[in-house]
């Protein structure tokens, strides 16, 4: 009986130092001790009762469990990335493109706010910390931005944006869904694409934060890019993310590129379309001839139409002030109208890097900080880009992709065995010569 009480304790002790293995190399060993201990008094003394077994084997779990708490784990991947996600590929398809014509009509009814779609996505990013393994793309930023309590022009800017990605999510979700997270890295490649830059590639699946978790301490400012910090801090949060100076001095170039643009492009009328006016038939390239309809004639020709249509009438009243986007005509007017009307190279920004001023950009500050003797890289690649826009384009790209996917751990399926774990790739590791 002595020998069965002893080897039980053995195993609750053991159960309790595998408890505490990970969190406290000490407070394992400490434990497997006093195991041992307990369990060599237990097997010479023959008069110890159920009692004392029983206590002793709650003792040994008790020291198991504080031995947990006390030593908690080290943080782990919080962003997880399923391309599977969402399924069917038509339903992905769908909520993908509503969302970035949500974000497109934004942008047409205010073009700007472009640079701070952008802004939502590189902060919501750079949240990642490459040595803790804390942070990452999972849409933290919004929840950071809607309880911000500033009351800024920037601040009230990013929650403008925040609140357009909220209110598309919602819609979307009674039919199909997407994640937060996935939502700002989208609308920040939309933004970029409505201004004439190219289309940015962002691989789908995120998972987003909980509802109640609590915004990661590794967030950056929501003034990083005001140019009220300094220089080095902005730097910095790059570096710790894990971002070379190549990877930072694209999107920082394309983040004064966006606002440079908007700010070149005159205002019009969002919803004015830009194609032929409704003529009157057989009238085309007659101008002597040409009579354009009036409202009045335009409704008695409908009202001709439906005079022997016995159907219900689909007519909705009150829909005048209705914006419904033209999605005829080329790829590039697919979600909406473009902000700018000209399609404009994004590497003419860094080109002219040198004669940014206050006056043409709200981010002028990064013409001191790319243009720094203490960043002789970030020199050497805006002049690569500035004299090279399809080679910027093509980098601008690869670090845009590899900003939204920052500490996330593939999971689910194939796409876990084949890329969970592997190493990054950064722009440094790109062999391809020919365009440099």
């Amino acid at each position: 009986m002595a020998l069965f009480r002893a080897t039980a304790i053995a195993i609750l002790a053991s159960y309790s130092a595998s408890l505490s293995h990970g969190f406290s190399s000490s407070n394992a060993v400490t434990s497997c001790r006093s195991a041992a201990a307990s369990s060599s008094a237990l097997s010479m003394g023959e008069n110890n009762d159920r009692r004392t077994f029983l206590t002793d084997g709650v003792l040994a779990l008790t020291a198991g469990i504080a031995s947990t708490t006390l030593n908690p784990a080290p943080a782990s991947a919080r962003v997880f990335l399923d391309p599977a996600m969402y399924g069917d590929q038509e339903l992905r398809v769908s909520a993908v493109d509503s969302l970035r014509e949500s974000v497109r009509r934004a942008l047409l009814q205010k073009p700007a706010l472009a640079p701070y779609f952008l802004e939502l996505s590189m902060l919501d990013s750079l949240s990642f910390d490459i040595a803790t393994n804390e942070g990452g793309p999972d849409g933290s930023i919004i929840k950071a931005v809607m309880t911000s309590k500033d009351t800024d022009a920037h601040t009230k800017s990013l929650q403008e944006c925040a609140s357009v990605l909220i209110e598309s999510k919602k819609n979307l979700r009674k039919l199909s869904s997407i994640t937060i997270a996935d939502a700002v890295a989208l609308a920040g490649a939309e933004a970029v694409n409505a201004v004439g830059g190219p289309i940015l590639p962002t691989q789908l699946g995120r998972t987003e934060a909980a509802a109640n978790a609590p915004i990661p301490s590794s967030m950056p400012p929501l003034n990083l890019f005001t140019g009220e910090v300094d220089n080095d801090i902005i730097t910095d949060t790059f570096r710790t993310a894990g971002l070379t100076e190549r990877e930072m001095t694209a999107l920082l170039g394309c983040l004064l590129s966006v606002d440079t643009i908007e700010k070149a492009t005159p205002e019009g009328d969002w919803k004015a379309n830009s194609k032929p006016k409704f003529r009157e038939a057989g009238k085309i390239g007659r101008m002597s001839e040409y009579k354009a309809l009036t409202d009045e004639d335009i409704e008695s020709e409908l009202a001709k139409d439906g005079m022997d249509d016995d159907e219900e009438s689909y007519t909705v009243s009150g829909d005048d002030g209705w914006y419904i986007a033209d999605t005829f005509g080329t790829g590039d007017d697919k979600f909406g109208k473009r902000a700018s009307k000209d399609k404009l190279e994004l590497s003419t920004a860094l080109k002219n890097l040198a004669k940014t001023s206050k006056s043409t950009t709200q981010y002028s500050w990064v013409s001191t900080l790319l243009l720094s003797k203490d960043l002789p890289t970030a020199q050497q690649w805006v002049n690569k880009y500035g004299s090279k826009p399809l080679l910027y384009e093509k980098d601008l790209k690869v670090a845009y992709n590899s900003l939204t996917q920052l500490g996330v751990e593939y999971t689910g399926g194939k796409y876990e065995s084949l890329l969970k774990n592997k190493k990054r790739k950064t722009l440094n590791d790109d062999e391809l010569d020919f365009l440099r």
